[in-house]
């Protein structure tokens, strides 16, 4: 079993940025690959970038490379997503992911992979 709570979201004018935040609740063995989806009003939801668990190998989709950072702070069982230079078509609920599994280097980012989930975070970007 796997607990996140995602934070950080909110208002932000076009060019700014944010700092979001999904605690997972600890893991006593095996690994877990974090990734962050977002889902827009009346789009379907999109895999946004992933970790692994020793936070060795990232990936992002390409509408945000160059813009958004992952990265895990083991010691604080939380992943972070520093998003700068955002613009209107980054505003979506931002829900972060967590899939346990063997494979210390797995980085998966499609929903299917994923059991747990947190609550989601609002990100609205506009002037």
């Amino acid at each position: 079993q796997l607990q996140l709570v995602e934070s950080g979201g909110g208002l932000v004018q076009p060019g700014g940025s944010l700092r979001l935040s999904c605690a997972a609740s600890r893991v006593s063995s095996d690994y877990v690959n974090i990734a962050w989806f977002r889902q827009a009003p009346g789009k379907e939801r999109e895999g946004v970038s992933c970790i692994s668990s020793s936070g060795g190998r990232t990936d992002y989709t390409d509408s945000v490379k160059g813009r958004f950072t992952i990265s895990r702070d083991n010691a604080k069982n939380t992943v972070y997503l520093q998003m700068n230079s955002l613009k209107p078509e980054d505003t979506a609920v931002y829900s972060c992911a967590g899939l346990i599994t063997s494979v210390q280097d797995m980085c998966r980012m499609h929903e299917y992979f994923f059991p747990y989930w947190g609550q989601g975070t609002q990100v609205t970007v506009s002037s």
